[in-house]
């Protein structure tokens, strides 16, 4: 009953100005997530088709489809409204009449106005839906004072020329599936003091008691503490790590959450080009996870 996507980012501009980068960054950020969104209402369409997006060229993703059967429902493609940049985003989304007025879209891994996952809550609030989110814990105050500056005005105007208005946001820790599994070290921690429940079936069972139900489930989050490292110098730990709060992460966020999700609902990870190609310094596991990833994405869809 549910639609489960992967989309693999394209790999970083290393030698580009800062300006250069960000605006690039900026514009596939904003083409990108209006294919998540796309994704995510054929998903709400067609739920009983689960696609599966995996990694294409170096801009964007390409785009296959797998039926229940095995079947393939869609060949890997680049064209279409997944071309379009961020001048046309808003005429992609029309021009598919993506309408998620009613949905619940709960966007797990934003903590910033500039990154992929802020871009997705985006074209989600453009289209309608309630975009509720989870930040982790350490920076989910620095986040919510963020928001309320100015300064970020520009970052949440949406294509009306309203500003973005994220119903709630959720702490969440991915690493921790169960109250049971936090460490006393980190209970203690200065850093989640005061922030509340924060393992996924506790951001589950508050999402429950708030709205009912999620609609959408966007996995936009990844940690590798040894990410800088090469794999050679990686240690069992780190790359354990790296695996737990970035693959895994999903297999169980879609585990809890399934319960309230209703029938035709989507699901979307956010993978990376090194999944499959060597990008260096993106070490510490981190390729292995996004790997990992895309992997588990496949196989929940089928």
């Amino acid at each position: 009953p549910l639609t489960l996507c992967s989309f693999a980012l394209p790999a970083r501009q290393f030698r580009m100005p800062v300006s250069q980068r960000q605006a690039l960054r900026a514009s596939r950020a904003r083409a990108f997530s209006t294919a998540c969104v796309v994704a995510l209402s054929l998903g709400l369409i067609v739920g009983a088709w689960p696609l599966v997006f995996t990694a294409g060229n170096s801009h964007l993703p390409y785009v296959v489809g797998t039926h229940h059967s095995g079947g393939t429902l869609a060949a890997s493609t680049a064209a279409g409204p997944w071309r379009q940049r961020a001048s046309g985003s808003l005429m992609a989304r029309k021009a598919l009449n993506v309408d998620l007025s009613g949905k619940v879209a709960f966007v797990a891994g934003v903590a910033d106005t500039s990154g992929y996952g802020w871009a997705i809550v985006r074209e989600l609030a453009n289209a309608g839906a309630t975009v509720i989110v989870g930040t982790w814990p350490p920076v989910l105050k620095l986040f919510q004072m963020t928001l309320k500056k100015s300064a970020t005005d520009e970052a949440r105007k949406l294509d009306d020329g309203s500003l973005l208005n994220i119903e709630k946001i959720y702490p969440l820790d991915a690493t921790f599936d169960v109250p049971e599994d936090v460490p006393e070290d980190i209970k203690t921690n200065k850093r989640y003091a005061g922030v509340g429940a924060f393992t996924i079936q506790e951001t589950v069972e508050q999402i429950k008691q708030d709205y009912g139900k999620v609609d959408i489930l966007v996995h936009s989050l990844a940690n590798g503490p040894e990410v800088t490292k090469p794999l050679l110098e990686t240690s069992r730990k780190g790359y354990l790590a790296a695996s737990s709060s970035s693959a895994y992460s999903l297999v169980s966020m879609v585990s809890r959450f399934a319960p309230i999700m209703p029938k035709g609902s989507s699901v979307v990870s956010l993978s990376y080009i090194a999944s499959e190609r060597v990008i260096p310094g993106y070490g510490g596991g981190m390729s292995s996870a996004k790997a990992q990833l895309e992997s588990d994405t496949r196989t929940l869809a089928w």
